[in-house]
């Protein structure tokens, strides 16, 4: 009769096969010794246990969880696993939960073997929004900014330490970072571990923290800085400050800070791309005799001619009067959108003289009457009224 062992049995070797043997050569081997020591060719009463061992070793390697589990020093066959572990003297009993064992063998919160974790790390990176005009966007600016970050402590340089001390080995866990425990499961004798408590993990503590930092090896403060933007940015654009964001815990390199840019809207023009719009009304009159406008561009004024006998909705281009390029040369175009305004009230003279103008253009203007609407008209028809 077999005893649980104390460490995990070689199904590999029991087959007599490499732990890089392939499903089909696992089936070979298994093949082999069984026809080898069954009970019906082999009655030597050893064989009857040999062939129980070949069965439970193909069992375990033909499935790929269990042999995961092997591959890992583990036995999923163990009956509670050996050894003094959690369920022998001072122990926690036989019984831990399924995560524990999840942890223990996929490298789960704390898994074993990762040693301590570094003290300076990595800071992280900052955004900053920053509100521009257009004019600043199109043609660029230097803005000045404030942030808030964390910056390296100069009165421990990052160390977290006070002056004149050190930091100390960690007791609880000697330096490793980590405090191993060992657990009977259904998957035989698991050794786990876990961060230390004590020292959070890093395996050293901080007998005498710094006075200004706590301990942390930065401090929070705000500063001042100017940054560069280019000519032709546009809304939601972020530009990056490599090393100015956060610093990391323990005095770690900075992150990067990123500015984003928001445009505020414009009175005159609106944006797209590179492109400016705007609208300018335009007389009738001028609609239709044709005139020249003086258009005033983000940096200059132009002169342009509407042609005689423009439409409302007519649209006019202004190459090269947009928003320069942020890459590359050139700019955008400005679109001049023409609204053609046509009087409200007329005197009778002007009056007369419109309705002149459309005889001699063959034109029939209908008069519109100075009595009352439709329904009035009818209500007085229907009374008797001419």
């Amino acid at each position: 009769m077999r005893t649980p062992n104390a460490v995990a049995r070689d199904y590999y070797g029991i087959l007599g096969v490499s732990r890089e043997a392939s499903d089909d050569e696992i089936k070979r081997a298994y093949r082999k010794l069984a026809r080898q020591f069954h009970p019906d060719v082999n009655p030597d009463p050893e064989a009857q246990e040999k062939f129980k061992d070949i069965n439970a070793a193909y069992e375990v390697l033909s499935d790929d969880r269990k042999r995961q589990i092997v591959d890992l020093g583990g036995d999923p066959l163990a009956p509670g696993g050996g050894g003094a572990g959690p369920g022998g003297p001072g122990g926690a009993g036989p019984f831990v939960g399924f995560q524990d064992i999840m942890d223990a063998f996929f490298g789960g919160a704390g898994g074993a073997g990762r040693g301590p974790r570094p003290r300076t790390r990595p800071g992280a990176d900052a955004i900053l929004r920053l509100e521009l005009d257009l004019h600043e966007t199109a043609f660029g600016v230097e803005a000045p900014i404030t942030v808030d970050t964390a910056v390296l402590c100069t009165t421990c340089s990052g160390a977290g330490t006070a002056a004149g001390t050190h930091l100390a080995t960690c007791e609880a866990c000697g330096g490793r970072g980590e405090v191993q425990s060992v657990q009977r499961t259904f998957l035989g004798q698991v050794v786990s571990a876990r961060p230390c408590t004590v020292c959070q993990g890093y395996g050293t503590t901080i007998p005498h923290p710094c006075p200004t930092c706590a301990g942390d090896g930065r401090v929070r403060t705000r500063r001042s800085l100017t940054v560069k933007i280019p000519a032709g940015v546009e809304d939601g654009m972020r530009i990056r400050l490599a090393q100015q964001g956060e610093v990391g815990p323990g005095g770690g390199p900075a992150g990067d800070l990123y500015v984003e840019i928001h445009e505020r809207p414009h009175d005159v023009y609106s944006r797209k791309g590179d492109d400016l719009h705007c609208r300018v009304t335009v007389p009738m009159t001028a609609a239709a005799l044709g005139t020249r406008l003086t258009i005033k561009t983000l940096d200059s004024e132009e002169t342009v001619d509407v042609k005689a006998g423009t439409q409302p909705g007519s649209t006019l281009r202004l190459r090269a009067r947009g928003v320069p390029h942020l890459r590359g040369t050139g700019r955008g175009d400005l679109y001049v959108h023409l609204d053609v305004r046509t009087p409200t009230k007329l005197d009778a003279d002007q009056e007369k003289m419109l309705r002149d103008f459309a005889k001699t253009r063959g034109e029939e203007v209908a008069e519109l009457t100075k009595q009352g609407g439709f329904f009035s008209r009818m209500r007085d028809a229907f009374n008797g009224h001419a």
